[in-house]
């Protein structure tokens, strides 16, 4: 089975510092032996800050870069150190340019089956570094690009980990209630949505979208607290989280 698994901001770097334990604790739920894996990273911007002594997130374009560029760095550093012994990780960073050019995405897909075929755990993040589109958030902190990673490989399964435990509807004056299966993202669930989060550029808004974009090419979708200690395993047996179904069969 192929999984992609996306990681938000505020689960990787919370605070601007890197959670090593929380990705520790990701990483050990994976069946290397029985699964290729793709990890779909945000957090750069935010590691870069903590590496850079930066008390907030730079609001102008050149300091995000700088932030991205050393952030990306250690997110790697960390990254490496995880699979060491268990598999080998590589580094992709890709622009929106990647998924519109024909040549570019057949460039990529290219790349990505030869990767996967050798065993090897894919890290995938923007080009935030050199790319100034994703940093006014073309991809809505990674969400839009975990979805169109996993069409580009045919993912079996794709899982936005993020800090809450999936989508909630309000329930008049009691506590909001968790949808457990949207089979069909409609207008009037997205206008429910609201908020970003304080490092990262995401919301819930751009993974309803995400979850529609990658259903829609045939992938179960799963949005899921990261913070669980099962959250991957459980969320693939839609026992946690919000369930997405695959709209379609593959083509």
């Amino acid at each position: 089975m192929r999984v992609v698994i996306k990681v938000g901001t505020s689960l990787i770097a919370p605070g601007g510092q890197i959670d090593a334990n929380l990705l520790r604790a990701m990483v050990d739920q994976l069946d290397l032996s029985r699964n290729e894996y793709l990890i779909v990273t945000s957090g750069a911007i935010a590691a870069g800050m903590s590496g850079l002594g930066l008390g907030k997130r730079p609001s102008d374009v050149p300091g995000m870069q700088a932030c991205a560029a050393v952030g990306q760095s250690k997110l790697m550093h960390t990254y490496e150190r995880l699979f060491f012994g268990k598999k080998v990780v590589a580094q992709l960073l890709l622009s929106s340019d990647d998924f519109t050019s024909p040549v570019r995405y057949r460039n990529l897909q290219n790349a990505l089956a030869e990767l996967l075929s050798l065993g090897v755990v894919p890290i995938v993040n923007e080009n935030d570094s050199v790319s100034v589109r994703e940093l006014v958030g073309a991809f809505g902190d990674n969400d839009e690009l975990s979805s169109l990673l996993a069409t580009a490989v045919k993912a079996d399964w794709l899982l936005l980990l993020t800090d809450v435990d999936g989508f909630y509807l309000p329930n008049g004056r009691k506590k909001p209630r968790l949808v457990r299966v949207v089979r069909k993202l409609t207008p009037a669930l997205e206008a429910q949505c609201n908020g970003k989060s304080k490092l990262g550029r995401g919301g819930m808004i751009s993974k309803l979208r995400a979850a529609k974009l990658a259903s829609e090419a045939g992938v179960h979708v799963a949005i899921v607290n990261g913070r669980h200690p099962q959250g991957i395993t459980l969320g693939m047996e839609r026992k946690i989280g919000t369930y997405f179904p695959p709209q379609r069969g593959r083509v």
